[in-house]
Formats: structure tokens, sequence, C-alpha cells
């Protein structure tokens, strides 16, 4: 079973995508840190996040520096959404990405382009979202906990930015896939959300059962 979890920044997909591996014991992959390991390469380099050919030239990673912590900083987030809008770098990960998601026995997924470009064919879609002004309160506070000062005011800017970026971009645009079922964690709590996203998943399961007797 393939599950897709598409949805923009601080939706929550994440943590809804890896409960879900969790309960349905799947390999999981945040194909956000991908996008994260190339922009740090290039951040390293002093490369330009907004050169195509510098960012193409960081895509080969090895996959122990996806466990880097400091993929998972701010900095590193606004250039992975710079790299992540170049096609040479999504058509450079894009076969590393098919195959975890075609592995036997299935996989979770996450990201931004999973049901619609990743994995068209995945079994369950979901798309996470939530009002711009509680995400960025939700990165805020992520933030404040791990030591970073900075205005939400600030934190919602770069969310606005962050969805522009990943809506305009040429390559994979964040859109939903027309069959993807859409969950607002606006005013949910992370077990609410999980309950919601699991009775989804096993929906689409009874529907795709019944469709094959």
């Amino acid at each position: 079973m393939i599950i897709a979890v598409d949805g923009p920044a601080a939706s929550g997909k994440g943590t809804i995508a890896r409960a879900l591996a969790r309960h349905y014991k799947l390999p999981h992959l945040d194909t956000g840190l991908l996008y994260r390991a190339v922009a740090a390469a290039v951040l390293k380099d002093e490369f330009d996040p907004a050169n195509e050919a510098d960012a193409v030239s960081a895509c080969s990673f090895d996959d122990y520096t996806l466990d880097d912590p400091w993929l998972k900083s701010e900095e590193v987030g606004k250039a992975a959404s710079i790299v992540s809008a170049h096609p040479l770098v999504r058509a450079a990960l894009l076969l590393r990405q098919k195959k975890f998601a075609h592995q036997s026995g299935g996989a979770v997924l996450d990201g931004r382009d999973i049901g619609t470009v990743i994995a068209p064919d995945a079994d369950v879609k979901l798309f996470i979202k939530a009002t711009p002004m509680i995400r960025a309160q939700r990165r805020h506070m992520e933030l404040r906990k791990r030591g970073i000062v900075t205005s939400l005011d600030k934190v919602l800017a770069d969310i606005r930015a962050r969805d522009e970026r990943d809506a305009k971009r040429p390559s994979a645009p964040m859109v939903p896939a027309p069959d993807a079922v859409m969950l607002d964690t606006s005013f949910l709590s992370i077990d609410a959300a999980l309950q919601r996203a699991i009775a989804i998943v096993e929906a689409q399961k009874a529907r795709q059962g019944a469709a094959a007797e």
C-alpha cells in the first residue's frame, strides 16, 4: 500500500505521515529532507541556491546526510524552498523517490508532489492543509522550543513566500491530486488529525476492496 501525504509547510503532513507509517508498519520518507540535503550542500559550498546549476551539482548526496540535524534549521529550510523550484533538481531526485514509493510492501511518503508526480498511482492520497496563520503559529512555537528567536510576523511572511514559490514553480507545483482527500488540521489536535487520517485510509481500502470483488 502506497500512501501519499501532501501539503504546505507546517500543515502537519510530516507528523501525520510518520504516524501513519507506524500504524500500518510501513517505511516512511520525508521527501522534503532530500531537498534540504541539496540545500545544505549548496550552503556549505557557499554556492547560490537560486542558481540551478549550483543546486544540481549538489544532488548526489549520501543517504546518511539525511540524519544531519542542521537540515531541520530555518536557514536550510529557506534554501530548500528555493532549490526545490528548479526543474533539473526535481528531475535529479525523481527516481530516488519513485523507487522508495514502489518498494515491495509499499510506503508512506510526504511532500508536495507525491500524489501528483512521485506516486500518482498511490492507493491513498491525502492533502493536509491549515490556515497560514495557524501554520505560522505552529512553526513559531517550534522555533522557540529550539531556542531560535524570531517574530511571528516574520514566520508568517516566510510561510506565505514558501506557499507562493511551491504553488507557482513550473515543475511539479504544489497542488492537490484530483483524487486526493483534503484534511484541514487548523483546529484539530494531533490525535484527532491522526484519527481522521486513519479513517480516510481505511475508507479508501474498503472502497478498493469492494471494487476488487
